[in-house]
């Protein structure tokens, strides 16, 4: 049995790896998105479009590709590697939302242009008090919606809406209706900005399988978190291995000091097999579904805590530099509390993966 990525699969990132590091290196992320106040740049996600990343998980009738979420989490895990800006996440989760969830006719409407990439989605699910889980979205839902949702990504720059509402539904709205106001959330991570979106009798269209869906929605996003964190992980660790070859202290590298190697060591076994959780998760969201709830919520919560760990500890092994705003360790940091905290946080999933377990 082959337990690696496919040829296609390993084809895909290698294709983002060299289209982000030549578009968006640190250099541009640090200019548009940390010094200067860039929030969506349309040209990339045009450009990404255009490289299928958009319709990765859109039925080929629809326009897309019509792959697996293991695709999908191949290329989060590209993105996460390199640092990429833009709306993937909540635009994968909202074709995925109405791909599952819609009728022909909700399919047939929306997906082409989601799939192109000419239309923007995004998915409406934190409320307040981080209910995150279909089980406790209280947004009323009657043809309109009213009440606030939290923690959308990328709304500003999202045509449409995929929103949770009560009773574990789903309903779709465009951005630009009336009784749709979006503002803007200080985020920690300034290349996926996060906003709050408020409906005031906002019309919308519910899914006619939302609820079957929602759950599935919400398993896709801790995969795709999960995918996300450990690329960013394993960047922050090749960043520490490079600057221990490089950097010089007391006349010689410092990778050859016993205490850094140990450390760096240490760094590797974390992050290399949490990769096959996030692997796992993806592959039984698709063929074993009743592993891929569970799979999904350990996934999150191990593979984001790892991040979060390999960031603090790049940030120790770059010594006195890794603080500062001037190092590219920050980049990298700020994303792994993203990634933590978004769609519930390590602790929340694994009271769930006990939950399921019935332990």
């Amino acid at each position: 049995m082959n337990f690696d990525l496919t040829e296609e699969q390993v084809l895909l990132q290698e294709t983002l790896h060299q289209f982000v590091e030549n578009e968006c290196p640190p250099v541009t992320l640090r200019e548009r998105y940390y010094d200067g106040d860039e929030v969506f740049d349309a040209k990339l996600w045009s450009a990404l479009a255009e490289l299928g990343l958009a319709g990765l998980l859109v039925p080929e009738e629809n326009g897309g590709a019509g792959l697996e979420l293991l695709d999908a989490a191949a290329a989060a895990e590209t993105l996460g590697y390199r640092g990429a800006p833009g709306p993937f996440l909540g635009h994968t989760l909202a074709t995925l939302a109405i791909a599952l969830g819609g009728s022909d006719a909700q399919r047939k409407r929306w997906l082409p242009g989601l799939a192109t990439g000419d239309a923007v989605g995004s998915v409406a699910l934190a409320e307040g008090g981080a209910r995150w889980g279909p089980e406790q979205w209280k947004l009323a839902a009657n043809g309109k919606l009213a009440g606030q949702k939290r923690h959308v990504p990328s709304a500003s720059a999202a045509t449409l809406l995929v929103v949770g509402t009560a009773g574990g539904g789903l309903s779709v709205v465009e951005s630009s209706a009336s009784g749709v106001r979006v503002d803007a959330t200080e985020s920690i991570d300034r290349t996926r900005p996060l906003d709050t979106v408020d409906f005031d009798g906002a019309p919308a269209e519910a899914l006619e399988n939302g609820a079957a869906a929602a759950p599935r929605v919400r398993d896709a996003g801790l995969v795709l978190v999960a995918a996300d964190a450990w690329g960013g992980a394993l960047r922050l660790l090749d960043m520490c291995v490079e600057y221990a070859k490089t950097r010089e202290q007391f006349g010689v590298k410092i990778g050859h000091f016993q205490a850094l190697k140990h450390q760096l060591a240490n760094m590797a076994v974390q992050v290399e097999p949490a990769r096959g959780l996030a692997w796992y998760a993806a592959h039984a969201f698709d063929h074993l579904p009743e592993e891929a709830e569970r799979a999904a919520a350990i996934a999150k919560a191990h593979v984001t805590d790892v991040f979060a760990q390999v960031a603090r500890d790049a940030v120790e092994a770059h010594g006195g530099i890794g603080f500062t705003w001037e190092c590219d360790v920050q980049i990298w940091f700020k994303r792994s509390l993203f990634d933590r905290a978004f769609l519930g946080t390590p602790a929340t999933h694994r009271e769930r993966t006990a939950v399921l377990a019935d332990w």
